[in-house]
C-alpha cells in the first residue's frame, strides 16, 4: 500500500543503511521502496539496487523533480517521502494508515537527530508543533497519491525550502498531521559545519526565503558557506 521515494545524489554511504532500517521499521504493510537518483557519481544506484529498491534516474537533479519523478512511477496510493540519511519511526506503515482512516490526506513525524547534543534536541523540540514556518524536509512527508496530484506535487523551480512549500499546498485539500513518533534523521551537517554555524546558516537561507530572495541568491549563500554540500 505504500511507496517510498528517496532521491538521492552521491549516497553511496548512507543508502544501504537507509533502505535496510526503513524495511526493518515497515510492520507488516506491503511497500515499495523507490530510489530516485540525480546523477550521482559513486556507487548509490548499484547499492540501492542490492538493497532491493526500484532505481529510477531522474533526468534532472534536484530534489522537488526526483521526488516528483518517484510519484510519477509510483504503484501505490500512499507515498512516503524520506530524505536518504533519515530513517522513519518504527511501524511507521502503520501509524501513516491509521491517520489515513482518520481522514489525514498528508502529514509528517516528529524530528531527532543520531547525535547527542542538548542544542540539537532544542531545534527538534519544535517540530511537534504544526506550523508551517517550522517545517523541515527530514521530518519526511505522507500524502495520498491523489491530493499530490492535485496540489500540483512539488515546485521544481525550488531548490530549496521545496519541502516547506508544498504544506501550504496540500493543506487545501485535506487534514494534515504531525505525527508524534520521531523520524531519526542524520547530524552530519551539523558536525561538518558546527552545530551553531549550521543553524546561522539555515537561518539564514529561511529568512531569505520569506523575505522574497531568489532561489539563485539563496543557493549562491548556501554553497558559499555550507562545506560538503550537495545541492
Amino acid at each position: 500500500m505504500f511507496s517510498i521515494i528517496i532521491p538521492t545524489y552521491n549516497e553511496a554511504d548512507q543508502i544501504a543503511i537507509t533502505i535496510s532500517k526503513t524495511n526493518a521499521a515497515n510492520g507488516k504493510h506491503e511497500a515499495e521502496i523507490i530510489v530516485v537518483d540525480g546523477g550521482s557519481t559513486d556507487d548509490t544506484l548499484a547499492i540501492a539496487e542490492q538493497c532491493g529498491a526500484l532505481v529510477v534516474k531522474c533526468e534532472r537533479k534536484g530534489r522537488a523533480a526526483q521526488m516528483n519523478k518517484g510519484a510519477s512511477v509510483a504503484r501505490y496510493q500512499l507515498l512516503y517521502f524520506l530524505h536518504a540519511d533519515s530513517v522513519p519511526p518504527n511501524d511507521f506503515t502503520s501509524h501513516i494508515l491509521k491517520a489515513y482512516n482518520q481522514e489525514i490526506k498528508s502529514g509528517c513525524f516528529r524530528l531527532a537527530f543520531d547525535y547527542n547534543h542538548w542544542f540539537l534536541k532544542a531545534n527538534a523540540w519544535f517540530t511537534q508543533f504544526d506550523v508551517n514556518a517550522i517545517r523541515f524536509g527530514d521530518q519526511s512527508l505522507f500524502v495520498a497519491k491523489g491530493i499530490f496530484e492535485k496540489s500540483g506535487g512539488f515546485r521544481e523551480n525550488l531548490l530549496m525550502m521545496e519541502d516547506q512549500e508544498i504544506i501550504h499546498r496540500l493543506k487545501k485539500y485535506g487534514k494534515f498531521k504531525v505525527m508524534n513518533d520521531y523520524v531519526i534523521t542524520s547530524a552530519r551537517k551539523y558536525l561538518d559545519n558546527g552545530l551553531y554555524r549550521m543553524q546561522g546558516i539555515f537561518f539564514r537561507i529561511w529568512a531569505m526565503y520569506y523575505l522574497g530572495y531568489s532561489q539563485e541568491q539563496m543557493l549562491k549563500v548556501y554553497r558559499r558557506l555550507i562545506r560538503k554540500q550537495k545541492l
